[in-house]
């Protein structure tokens, strides 16, 4: 049989964290599911490939971490472990997006983001400790910090692993090179989706869709048009393959736009990072999210931004824009002697890209800066600090005084050699517009009315980031988001099978 002839309850578009979650959903709940992948089989697994697999949720302390990951009793014993509560997600949330956050959209991310992670742990996805990053030693123990301290196992790699193994297991079918060029509806309800494979164009019945495939940060003109002419230089730290194709569906269906358009995710990358994501080298490998520790320059030797405004978990995710409007979208993170060995394992990576030298008169011969405005910057940063206690795993105030913009935190004069520099440019992650969805996903029109059919998940939905998001929400976001849409559009098949 020709398998293009085939009929499917549920079609999910994308492949990635949120996709597969859908899927998995919707196959629990007895839907045929198929699942339309963009990529080739070797680029599968979306912007979630790429992460480095932290993903926030709330939790009540220890006790609730145990239960998705093994640890034996002496490791616990070893643990300070804070309770992040859902209150305490929801408000960091409000907080950085300086409360544009959808509320109902945001009260069910953090209130469904424990749940969610047990679901995926019964399925299967494995989690570990974040130890690494998110963690310091004092006493004997780990102390844990930042409500973040779980992170999937072998990263990106291993969460799009363990889905598409689950995927597999429930009988869920993936097309690979097939990529969903338009929703088709029916007396107003969705009724088929065409896709384009290599052999042609297909019209595939279905009596739902999920669109979990992405923003737009991978299409030029639309990253252009939308958030600015700047934003042609960025780099793309995920997959090429994001290139809005999903929001056009859903507008031309009937869907509003939502939220930011003029937003995204970005941070600072390496300046010699690849100019999309490259699937061979896979993790957030290129990222450079120290900074708090030392101080950023741009080329006219310049600093321009508060780099201990907060812990990196709140301001990584915008501070990308605020190189990206620097001279060549570059900028220059600073550090000595003293914070070298705290630096994240990225700096140590082959693929970093580094100047060191005895002096920082020296060091400022080996970069494209301003010299004499560049030395005059580490003058007057070093006469502002103030003197109080340096502690990197905690807001420590330790801070400068008379100079802006001001470091508010961690802040230590650059004075013991070696001193380093690490060149940065802007890499851009997910776009935060998408389409009104429900917390369900259900995708909503103009009016407020949904679309018969349709939901969405993932970086489609808008609303819910702002400017800025807290580090792991993505992740989370999409597994919530997804899981719910893949169960809401089960339940709608099923209405439609009694009511006929």
């Amino acid at each position: 049989m020709d398998k293009h002839n085939l009929s499917y309850d549920i079609i999910v578009a994308g492949a990635g964290n949120a996709a597969l979650c859908a899927a998995i959903s919707a196959r629990e709940a007895g839907c045929r599911v198929l699942v339309l992948e963009k990529a080739p089989f070797q680029k599968r697994g979306g912007n979630s490939y790429f992460t480095d697999g932290a993903i926030r949720f709330a939790f009540n302390g220890l006790d609730d971490i145990r239960k998705i990951v093994s640890l034996s009793e002496e490791e616990a014993d070893a643990i300070e472990m804070p309770a992040y509560s859902e209150m305490k997600y929801y408000n960091d949330l409000m907080r950085v997006t300086e409360n544009q956050s959808d509320p109902v959209l945001a009260k069910q991310l953090t209130r469904q983001s424990y749940p969610t992670i047990a679901w995926m742990h019964k399925h299967g996805i494995s989690f570990q400790l974040n130890y690494d990053n998110q963690s310091f030693k004092k006493n004997g123990k780990h102390h844990f910090w930042g409500g973040l301290p779980v992170k999937t196992e072998n990263i990106g790699v291993g969460l799009i692993k363990k889905l598409n193994e689950r995927a597999s297991d429930l009988g869920i079918d993936i097309w690979y090179e097939a990529r969903a060029i338009r929703i088709n509806k029916k007396n107003n309800q969705v009724s088929s989706v065409d896709v384009e494979k290599k052999d042609g164009r297909h019209v595939i019945p279905a009596s739902s869709v999920v669109l979990a495939c992405g923003g737009f940060e991978a299409n030029q003109k639309m990253r252009t048009r939308h958030i600015g002419p700047e934003w042609e230089a960025a780099i793309v730290r995920g997959t090429e393959f994001n290139t809005g194709d999903g929001l056009s569906m859903a507008l031309e269906a009937g869907a509003a736009p939502y939220g930011d358009w003029s937003g995204c995710h970005s941070i600072g990358t390496d300046y010699n990072a690849p100019k999309v994501g490259d699937f061979t080298k896979p993790g957030d490998i290129f990222k450079k999210h120290s900074y708090p520790l030392g101080i950023m320059v741009n080329q006219y030797g310049v600093r321009f931004v508060d780099e201990g405004a907060d812990f990196r978990n709140y301001t990584y995710a915008k501070y990308g824009r605020e190189i990206l409007k620097q001279p060549n979208a570059m900028a220059f993170q600073i550090f000595d002697m003293q914070v070298r060995p705290l630096l994240r394992e990225e700096y140590d990576k082959k693929e970093a890209t580094s100047f060191t030298a005895d002096s920082l008169e020296k060091l400022a011969d080996k970069l494209p800066v301003d010299k004499k405005a560049f030395l005059d910057t580490m003058n007057e940063f070093n006469h502002a600090v103030e003197d109080g206690s340096f502690f990197p795993n905690e807001k420590d105030g330790k801070k400068t005084k008379g100079i802006k913009p001001p470091k508010s935190n961690w802040a230590l004069r650059i004075e013991q050699g070696p001193f380093y520099a690490f060149p940065v440019t802007c890499g851009i992650t997910f776009s935060f517009g998408g389409v009104k969805a429900g917390p369900n996903g259900e995708v909503l029109s103009a009016d407020n009315e949904p679309i018969y059919g349709l939901f969405a998940a993932g970086e489609m939905i808008g609303g819910i980031f702002y400017e800025n998001y807290p580090g792991g929400s993505g992740l989370m976001s999409g597994a919530v988001f997804g899981r719910l849409a893949g169960a809401s559009a089960a339940e709608y098949v099923e209405s439609l099978k009694n009511n006929t």
